[in-house]
């Protein structure tokens, strides 16, 4: 089973930059997706970022030109970058990655979250 971690959450100030990192157990050589997901108390999960294996990338309008996902396949780990952080950027952000398989079918995972607090 493959694991994802995430970590690089914390508390921040209103204004400042976050990089936001997934390490998973699995090459990310060859997977079908890679987001990045956020959850704040109350709310339901909502998507932030992602890429296909395209390369192709969507953003949320609430992030869109602040907010950089990238990932770096010889260290198994995908990025998300957030400038300019806002208190509504409060939330708990997951990692999820659909990995293709050699036979054809596909797999999502999630990582456990790492918690991000913004302050005014």
């Amino acid at each position: 089973q493959v694991q994802l971690v995430e970590s690089g959450g914390g508390l921040v100030r209103s204004g400042g930059s976050l990089r936001l990192s997934c390490v998973s157990s699995e090459t990310i050589f060859a997977i079908n997706y890679m987001g990045w997901y956020r959850q704040a108390p109350g709310k339901q999960r909502e998507l932030v970022a992602f890429m296909n294996s395209a390369g192709t990338t969507k953003y949320a309008d609430s992030v869109k030109g602040r907010s950089t996902i990238s990932r770096d396949n010889d260290k198994n780990t995908v990025y998300l970058q957030v400038n300019s952080l806002k208190p509504e950027d409060t939330a708990v952000y997951y990692c999820n990655i659909q990995f293709a398989w050699p036979d054809g079918t596909s797999d999502d995972y999630w990582g456990q979250g790492t918690r991000v607090t913004v302050s005014s």
